[in-house]
């Protein structure tokens, strides 16, 4: 799994925090009935009203490891546009489709 530099450089420096950082994820995540890709394609949509390019990328990544299609992926793009505006979408749609593309590749 792709991890950001600078995530590695702070989960080294900080593991006790990224460890409960962890487990109150998997906790909030194992709470309620939503399945894998369901609360994946919703992180995917809180991250982009965060514009936070790493978290759509990663939710994009994840929400297909979980069965999302590309077509429930760019879905989840385009049903923000009238939350976070056309800009932020433009971006979110540009990450996603750099993640699939990547997907498509051959290895």
């Amino acid at each position: 799994m792709y991890l950001p530099t600078v995530f590695q450089r702070f989960k080294k420096d900080f593991p006790e925090i990224i460890d409960a950082s962890e487990r109150m994820g998997d906790l909030c995540s194992r709470t309620g009935p939503l399945d894998e890709k369901s609360k994946h394609l919703i992180q995917l949509g809180i991250a982009m009203g965060a514009a936070s390019k790493g978290g759509v990328r990663s939710h994009a990544r994840q929400a297909l490891q979980a069965g999302a299609t590309r077509d429930e992926l760019l879905h989840a793009v385009l049903i923000g546009n009238s939350t976070v505006g056309f800009p932020a979408m433009i971006a979110a749609y540009g990450w996603v489709t750099d993640v699939l593309e990547a997907d498509d590749s051959p290895d």
